[in-house]
C-alpha cells in the first residue's frame, strides 16, 4: 500500500510510517510485519548483547527482505555505564528504603544492596550495526558524533536521530542525520536528550508547536513522533511540514509486540490522561502510565537514583510484578495516543489503517474546508 513522501524515497519505503525502536517491545516480529506492510520497521537494541543482537539483525533478514532499521541509545549514561559504587549511602539507602515498601507490598525480599554496574555495550552494538549493515541506524537519547554518522553513510546505512528540542535538531542535521525525528511531549517513553534535566519541562514542548519548528530549522526530512495513534495524526503531521510519523504506543498493542499480556491490557483500558511524565522507573524522564509505583515513588521524599542504575535497583520489583501478574508495580511506558487505542490488531494491519484513514482525511478536507 503505498503513500510516497520524501521520507519514503530516502529509505526505500512505501508508506511514510516508522515504528519506534521500543526496548524490550519491538522484536524481528514486529518489524517485519510493519516492514512487510510498507513501513519502516525499528529492531529495538538497548541493552542487547552485541551476539543477540546481531541475531536478531539476522532473523529480520530472514522474515522480510524490505529496508528496516535498528535502533541504540547514545546517551553518556552508558558511555560508559554509571558506576553505582559513587552513590552516597545517604542516597542509595533512600532509594532502596522506598523500594522495600514495593518489594513488601509483593512479598519479596528487601535489600539496602548496592546494585551491580551495567554491562557496557554500546561501543560493541554500534560495531554489529555497521558489520551487519542494516538500511538504517536509529539513534535516540545522546549526541550523534559526525564521525559516527559519516562511517555509517560510507557503509550505506542512513542515519534517522530523534530529538525533543529545535537546538538538538540542528546539531542532529550538522552532525550528519539524514533524517530528524521530532519527539513532542505527548510521545511515550523517554525523553530524547543526552544527559537529564531538573525537570522534563525542558523538553516538553507540544508536538504541533515542535514540528513546524523542526521542519523550519532542519533541511533533511522530518519525522513526528508523540500523540499520533492513526489516520488522522498522519495527516496533520504532513500539514505540519513533517514527512512521516513514527508511532510507538500503538505498535506496542499489536499481537506483535513483546509487551507482556498486563502491558497490553492496561493500554487498551487507558485514557490520554492516565500517563505521567516520571524519573522514578529509570531515573531519565519518561512518559508511562501511572501506577501505584509512580505516584506512591513520586509522592515520597525518597531520593531517584541517577540515570538507568533506578532501572537496576528497582528491577526485582518489575520481575516480581510480571510474574504476579500486578501492574500496579510494572513499567509501561505509553504516550497520549493511549486513548486513541482500544484494540489489538496485527503490526501490518496497523500500517494499513493509518493509511486507509489518512486517504479518507485527504479525500473529505475539501468539503470540510468549504463548511467552514
Amino acid at each position: 500500500m503505498t503513500f510516497r513522501t520524501a521520507l519514503c524515497d530516502l529509505l526505500g519505503i512505501d508508506c511514510p510510517i516508522v515504528q519506534s525502536g521500543m526496548g524490550a517491545i519491538a522484536g524481528p516480529e514486529l518489524v517485519a510485519e510493519v516492514c512487510r506492510a510498507g513501513g519502516l520497521g525499528v529492531l529495538a537494541g538497548l541493552n542487547v548483547p552485541p551476539d543477540d543482537l546481531r541475531a536478531m539483525i539476522r532473523r529480520v533478514r530472514e522474515l522480510t527482505d524490505r529496508p528496516f532499521g535498528v535502533n541504540l541509545w547514545l546517551h553518556r549514561a552508558l558511555r560508559p555505564p554509571l558506576d553505582p559504587g559513587e552513590i552516597s549511602d545517604e542516597v542509595l539507602g533512600g532509594a532502596q528504603g522506598m523500594l522495600n515498601r514495593f518489594r513488601r507490598n509483593l512479598g519479596i525480599p528487601t535489600t539496602m544492596a548496592r546494585p551491580g554496574r551495567a554491562p557496557d555495550l554500546v561501543e560493541a552494538t554500534i560495531r554489529v550495526v555497521l558489520d551487519e549493515r542494516p538500511p538504517v541506524f536509529s539513534a535516540a537519547l545522546g549526541w550523534l558524533e559526525p564521525g559516527l554518522a559519516e562511517e555509517y553513510r560510507r557503509r550505506g546505512i542512513k542515519t534517522m536521530a530523534m530529538v525533543s528540542t529545535v537546538e538538538d535538531a540542528r546539531t542532529a542535521a550538522a552532525g550528519g542525520a539524514d533524517v530528524v525525528v521530532a519527539q513532542g511531549g505527548e510521545a511515550g517513553g523517554h525523553r530524547s536528550i543526552d544527559g537529564k534535566p531538573a525537570s522534563p519541562d525542558a523538553t516538553s514542548v507540544g508536538l504541533m508547536a515542535l514540528l513546524p519548528q523542526v521542519v523550519d530549522a532542519v533541511r533533511v526530512p522530518v519525522v513526528a513522533a508523540g500523540g499520533i495513534a492513526d489516520g488522522r495524526g498522519l495527516v496533520a503531521a504532513l500539514a505540519l511540514g513533517a514527512s512521516g510519523v513514527l508511532l510507538g504506543t500503538r505498535f506496542v498493542a499489536t499481537r506483535e509486540s513483546m509487551a507482556p499480556e498486563l502491558y497490553k491490557k492496561r493500554l487498551l483500558e487507558s485514557e490520554s490522561g492516565d500517563t505521567t511524565v516520571t524519573d522514578t522507573l529509570s531515573g531519565l524522564w519518561a512518559r508511562a502510565l501511572a501506577n501505584r509505583f509512580t505516584r506512591e515513588y513520586s509522592a515520597s521524599d525518597a531520593p531517584v537514583l541517577p540515570p538507568l542504575v533506578q532501572r537496576a535497583a528497582a528491577n526485582d520489583v518489575f520481575v516480581a510484578a510480571l510474574k504476579q501478574g500486578d501492574p500496579d508495580y510494572y513499567p509501561m511506558m505509553a504516550g497520549q495516543s493511549v486513548g486513541l487505542i482500544r484494540d489489538l490488531p496485527g503490526a501490518g494491519e496497523v500500517v494499513k489503517a493509518v493509511i486507509r484513514e489518512a486517504r479518507a482525511v485527504l479525500d473529505a478536507l475539501p468539503r470540510r474546508v468549504r463548511q467552514a
